[in-house]
């Protein structure tokens, strides 16, 4: 029988856990037999003895987790002491950040194990449901708002009292994408004027579907700046420059500015320079959700806190859905059974050569090497 392995996530900071009770229940359903590191979803709200209950085996240690394991769900990539301790043939599935983290990658490779980043789960109709940056973004998207509010320290909405009347709070997002839409549409339910940008022409009409005010330049590099996958594409000097002057206009204005641009496989852009984060009131706040991949403003420093001279904090948060854990880890494991289900038939064995499309798009280690193609010249 295939067993599925479940480890205690080993990176500082790491809250989420793999597998959620209810998610033990349905890769059992699938034919698995499932094995809990002790103590793997603490963080999460998920205590042993709800693994317990739900049918998995918890194991004491992390070499009793792994031995004899076939498949290895992750949140974020292995460390090396799990990676030493994977039986050669294993699968390991999860957010292994491909581009930025290309040693683990090797290490994978050079161990035998056949490795699947969810970060390359094609966006087609049927793989939606494995979707990890989406479901993973969304919560980020709501928690960066709540972060932006309590750094604030005033009143989202508009108050009118019999002392006076206490004026919304102006909300910028920048970067429509999921976390960006989920960001708008937080801060209209707490009551803040919002506006968003983004260089997607879509995005427009979405951004206005939430109440909110599109900002952008609108010319011809903007009506082709979106890739058939739905991705940005990198925008030109020329319109970064127009969009830099629209922006600083706007900006100056806003009590919080969210951002949430990134470019798979290079470092997030920079929207917001040192000059514009001054311009800004003293009191306002900035949330920079790129922070891990270099940040969207300058001066963000990942997992801190920066008060600037003039006043305003730039929050940088580098894991933003560990902040909600327990949802967090619901949504990720979901994505992960879905997944998990085309590497084994209808009795629960693996498949000896899987060649679903979507398996072909996500795998990034085979037969020792690092074999996707977006990472064969790295």
């Amino acid at each position: 029988m295939t067993i599925l392995a479940v480890t205690r996530e080993r990176r500082d900071g790491e809250t989420r856990v793999a597998a959620t009770a209810d998610a033990v229940k349905r890769l059992i359903a699938l034919g698995l037999t499932v094995r809990i590191e002790a103590g793997a979803g603490l963080t999460a709200a998920v205590v042993d003895a709800d693994y317990a209950a739900a049918g998995a085996e918890v194991t004491a240690d992390l070499a009793a987790t792994l031995s004899g394991a076939d498949i290895l769900i992750k949140v974020r990539g292995p460390s090396p002491e799990e990676i030493a301790a994977l039986p050669a043939a294993a699968i390991v599935v999860g957010l292994l950040n491909p581009h930025l983290e290309r040693a683990e990658l090797d290490a994978l490779a050079a161990r035998g194990v056949t490795a699947y980043a969810m970060e390359f789960v094609p966006r087609i109709t049927r793989a939606q449901v494995m979707d990890a940056l989406s479901s993973q973004a969304n919560l980020a998207g709501y928690r960066a708002v709540i972060e932006a509010s309590q750094a604030y320290g005033r009143a989202m909405p508009m108050m009118m009292t019999a002392a006076g009347t206490i004026a919304p709070a102006k909300v910028f997002v920048m970067g429509a994408g999921v976390a960006g839409l989920q960001a708008i549409a937080t801060a209209r339910r707490l009551g803040a004027v919002v506006s968003a940008t983004d260089v997607r022409p879509a995005a427009k009409e979405q951004v206005e579907s939430l109440g909110a005010k599109f900002v952008a330049v609108e010319d011809e590099e903007f009506k082709a700046a979106e890739t058939a996958a739905g991705y940005a594409k990198p925008m030109s000097a020329e319109y970064q420059a127009k969009q830099a002057a629209l922006v600083t206009e706007h900006i100056k204005k806003q009590d919080i500015v969210i951002t949430t641009a990134l470019i798979p496989g290079r470092a997030a852009p920079r929207l917001v320079s040192e000059d514009q984060v001054a311009s800004m009131k003293a009191g306002s706040v900035i949330v920079d959700l790129a922070v891990e991949q270099g940040g969207n403003v300058a001066g963000a420093r990942s997992d801190e806190t920066v008060l600037v001279a003039s006043g305003v904090k730039i929050v940088g948060i580098a894991n933003m859905p560990g902040r909600i854990a327990a949802d967090a880890s619901a949504l990720y494991a979901r994505n992960l059974i879905a997944f998990v289900g085309l590497l084994v038939d209808k009795e629960g064995a693996l498949i000896a050569a899987p060649d679903d499309e979507i398996l072909t798009a996500a795998r990034v280690t085979q037969g020792g090497a690092v074999s996707h193609p977006s990472l064969q010249s790295a």
